[in-house]
């Protein structure tokens, strides 16, 4: 009897990765008709269980910290499912004399489950930098090109905020921002005595009902996941409208391995790592797209080899891995006198900024390229384990006494953030490690990473605008930095800001870039990289909009090149 050999199943299109870059791109290509396949690294996630943004500190054993503290390196217990800076079983390393932190995630929704919710607009000099200032490059794409797209995702997920028409900082299409707290208006007072724009924030939770979505609750713990999904996290906001049309297969705990290449050159299928069985399993599909999170992305397509494909998958530039930046970062906190007289009062609002400081220098010359924002935090939040480890180091004393001045002094902190934009330089990549693999016999990435002299100019000036607002208030500002050592002005080793992007950019040119301004790669035409890999400049912009936008630029052009058999 003659033997039926079964085809495998071939999808239209297989996404890797769930989160901003993978959830938009589902959504858009489930509803424009494409069957879907999706590989997430972890587990599913459900919210009623694994959200804890109303748990209480004394109901977990450690107060949240994990035993022995542990749990604080992560961010603390009471967090969303996220990830960690180290995953047991899947090292990375870093190259002599470099120091870089990658936080990866490992669950549904990836990093989108935790990450700060500010939803920032590109400028258009941002995307012509180079013709600016002579320094990087300028994408091959305009803020024209993608402003539509921004209002497609703003309209769809919610993000409040207010039209200021600050250059720096482009208007989109807004809720009603919250109210501002006490310490917000203090800081806008003093923002506003020595000429530093103070506006209300720009964040990704919906302070009126959308979509079927309740609006905000205010209670502050945005952080720690949102049952309501009043927050957005590709988890409950993208993965249920692809869900809704029943063209969405969801894979979970697919550790990918390569991307295979079929004699045509084009991509034909994934090879992954059931992480349960621990074998080795394939999906076929029409078209390809990589929305892993940057430097995951870059290692996956340097792990595709082939004989057509020697240097790694769409790497025939050699430009995979390289330009990885992070944001510039630098933090500090003043206290507030005038915030001890303050009546005890609720000042949960949303999980972050109801304020914060645009880029405002852009109009003069400054010591340094390029700009930053400010973040601001501070106030009567829920205390933590931790929260008062800096006041127990300033005043002397134990058991009732240092209660006693802990209770006093809750609330009368004001935090700043300040986040910068980091330049390309040639000492700063990722690629391959030779001598090392995770436990799923994949071999790792290997950072090397060094700031310029331009980014510490940077941190400095942060430093003293820090000082000049908190000074402007009436404070006092505690400078813990300094201008020598590993961090100088307290500059963040690379990464821990988790903005780590630009290792598959985008360009015109396929000798000096990997992809098109579509996020298509130039070698291979059924292969797409949505997420911040793509980008060519690392903007002091939080990146997650950017990457939503275009991820459904892309989507909507895959559609179209779809349709016309061009892939």
């Amino acid at each position: 009897m003659a033997q039926v050999t079964r085809s495998p199943k071939v999808y239209d299109v297989c996404i890797i990765g769930s989160g901003a870059a993978g959830g938009t791109a589902a959504k858009v290509l489930t509803e424009g008709g494409s069957n879907v396949v999706m590989l997430e690294a972890g587990p599913a996630l459900h919210p009623e269980t694994d959200y804890k943004e109303h748990v209480w500190p004394y109901q977990l054993p450690h107060r949240g910290a994990g035993v022995g503290g542990k749990a604080m390196a992560d961010f603390s217990e009471f967090l969303a499912p996220n990830g960690s800076w180290d995953i047991e079983g899947e090292p990375y390393t870093n190259a002599p004399g470099s120091r870089f932190r990658w936080f990866r995630s490992r669950i549904v929704g990836g990093r989108t489950n935790h990450w700060g919710r500010i939803a920032l607009r590109f400028a258009p000099v941002d995307f012509k930098s180079r013709s600016t200032d002579g320094m990087g490059d300028d994408w091959p794409i305009t803020y024209e090109d993608v402003a539509p797209y921004y209002d497609k995702v703003e309209s769809y997920i919610g993000v409040f905020g207010t039209a200021e028409n600050v250059s720096s900082a482009p208007n989109g299409v807004f809720l009603p921002p919250p109210k501002p707290r006490c310490t917000e208006t203090i800081i806008k007072a003093a923002c506003d005595k020595i000429g530093v724009t103070c506006i209300p924030s720009r964040l990704a939770v919906i302070t009126k009902p959308l979509n079927g979505r309740a609006a905000c609750h205010y209670c502050g713990q945005c952080g720690r996941g949102c049952v309501s999904a009043s927050n957005f996290s590709s988890s409950q906001v993208m993965l249920p409208a692809a869900e809704k049309t029943g063209k969405f297969t969801l894979v979970t705990n697919a550790m990918v391995r390569e991307i295979v290449v079929g004699k045509d050159g084009k991509a034909e299928a994934v090879s992954y790592i059931d992480k349960p069985s621990r074998s080795e399993k394939k999906i076929y599909a029409k078209a390809f797209v990589v929305g892993a999170s940057a430097c995951e992305s870059a290692r996956l397509l340097l792990n595709s080899k082939s004989s057509q494909f020697p240097d790694g998958l769409a790497n025939s530039s050699g430009v995979v891995g390289r330009y990885l930046t992070d944001s510039v970062g630098s933090s500090g906190g003043g206290f507030i006198p005038r915030l001890l007289k303050m009546p005890a009062h609720n000042h949960d609002g949303v999980g972050g900024m109801h304020m914060y400081v645009p880029w405002w220098k852009y109009d003069r010359k400054n010591e340094f390229l390029r700009g930053y924002h400010i973040e601001l935090g501070g106030g009567r939040n829920m205390p933590g384990v931790g929260e008062f480890g800096p006041l127990c180091e300033a005043y002397e004393g134990y058991g009732a006494e240092l209660k006693k001045k802990c209770r006093e002094m809750y609330g009368t902190f004001i935090g700043f953030a300040g986040r910068g934009e980091m330049i390309a330089n040639e000492h700063t990549y990722c690629e391959i490690d030779p001598n090392t693999v995770d436990e799923w016999g994949i071999p790792v990435l290997r950072f090397h990473f060094q700031w310029s002299d331009n980014e510490i100019k940077m941190a400095k000036d942060m430093q003293e605008t820090f000082r000049e607002i908190v000074e402007a208030a009436g404070g006092t500002y505690y400078d813990r930095t300094s201008p020598d050592g590993p961090n100088p002005y307290g500059i963040q080793d690379g990464g821990v800001i988790i903005h780590e992007l630009g290792v598959v950019r985008m360009g015109n040119n396929p000798k000096t870039s990997a992809l098109n301004g579509y996020c298509q790669t130039h070698d291979v035409k059924n292969l797409f990289v949505t997420d911040a890999a793509s980008f060519v400049s690392n903007p002091d912009k939080n990146p997650t909009l950017t990457i939503m936008a275009l991820s459904w630029r892309a989507s909507e052009y895959l559609l179209d090149q779809a349709k016309k058999g061009n892939l």
